[in-house]
């Protein structure tokens, strides 16, 4: 990891679940990471870090629903950072609800931040990173759902869409990044069931972790470090993350 250090990382959904443990472990691992977040006091909570790492954690508070936060999250990183060097498209969102029933508006919300957004910030992360053709990696953290859209079968509406849609963002972007030659690998994380705050958020019963195996956040942490730590010639294409059934 040591040729990372100092480099920036931009971290969406960084105030809590993956985004949070994420953030984290790349602090400690000397890292700068820019959180984007609309919750600012639980953004603000994790500046503590800077008191004991390497790396630092600074924020910005941003609705990735709107565009102009995105686009000025990345002009203050390009601005006070000379650029992004590791973007993590973390944030997401779902609705419980069938297809039948589930309102336009979820629909909307669902599709615009867990698609649109991530498609946003990988297009102003790629301007600066081929700028300053610096060494560098994108995460799209995704879902099983985004190879699997029946299992397990919850009702969960257009989740699974829009899950596919990052699955096909990531080839896409894969595939433009090697005809341009550049250096920058790309990572998608498939996890299983994670216990985060997403299934209470969604309108799904939390005590489905009491009959479900689940990963913590901190596992989809280790399993980014791990792929950031490869050697540069070295990319983890996909990596589907299970929590072992008992």
């Amino acid at each position: 990891m040591e040729r990372w250090l100092g480099k920036l990382a931009v971290v969406t959904g960084a105030s809590s679940g993956i985004g949070e443990a994420i953030s984290k472990a790349l602090v400690a691992n000397g890292l700068n990471v820019l959180g984007l977040a609309r919750r600012e006091d639980k953004l603000k909570k994790l500046t503590e870090l800077n008191n004991s790492s390497t790396g630092k954690f600074h924020y910005m508070k941003c609705d990735l629903y709107n565009e102009s936060d995105i686009l000025k999250a990345f002009n203050f990183a390009e601005s006070n950072f000379g650029g992004v060097h590791v973007l993590v498209n973390n944030a997401g969102t779902i609705r419980s609800s069938t297809l039948a029933a589930v309102e336009t508006s979820d629909i909307c919300e669902v599709v615009n931040l867990n698609l649109i957004a991530p498609s946003i910030c990988i297009r102003e992360a790629l301007k600066s990173m081929r700028n300053h053709k610096n060494e560098a990696h994108i995460f799209n953290i995704n879902s099983i759902y985004g190879i699997n859209a029946t299992f397990p079968p919850l009702p969960i509406n257009l989740y699974p869409g829009s899950k596919f849609g990052m699955r096909a963002l990531t080839d896409i972007l894969k595939l433009e990044i090697r005809q341009n030659k550049d250096n920058i690998r790309v990572t998608g994380l498939y996890p299983g069931l994670v216990k985060t705050e997403i299934i209470s958020l969604g309108g799904f019963n939390p005590d489905m972790y009491k009959i479900l195996p689940y990963l913590e956040p901190k596992d989809l942490a280790d399993c980014l470090v791990f792929a950031l730590s490869a050697p540069p010639h070295v990319q983890l294409d996909d990596l589907v993350i299970y929590p072992v059934r008992c």
